[in-house]
């Protein structure tokens, strides 16, 4: 299943509080990236982020999930509500994050 328009829509305003988000459509996903890094992305209508220890220690009960067959698992963020926390999480996690690769 692609994710809905909306739902990204909803996600780049709860991230309104950061500068330089953006994003990548993608065989119907949504890559973010911020400074240039990738976060996570939308699969399925869930916000999904790296699994590095700065986003562990923030969340420390989330799950697991696979965005696709054959990925890697990332963290299902739940408390899309706060844009106070989506920031401070993305802002924890942007030094672990490798620079993006270019094509």
């Amino acid at each position: 299943m692609a994710s809905s328009k909306e739902y990204l829509d909803f996600i780049m305003e709860q991230l309104s509080g950061l500068n330089d988000i953006t994003y990548r459509k993608m065989m119907g996903e949504y890559i973010l990236y911020y400074k240039g890094k990738i976060i996570g992305g939308i699969y399925d209508d869930r916000f999904l982020v790296k699994p590095v220890s700065s986003a562990k220690s923030l969340m420390l009960d989330a799950s697991c999930e696979l965005p696709y067959e054959g990925a890697k698992e990332m963290l299902l963020v739940d408390n899309l509500d706060s844009k106070e926390f989506l920031r401070e999480l993305i802002e924890a996690m942007y030094e672990e994050l490798p620079n993006s690769k270019r094509i």
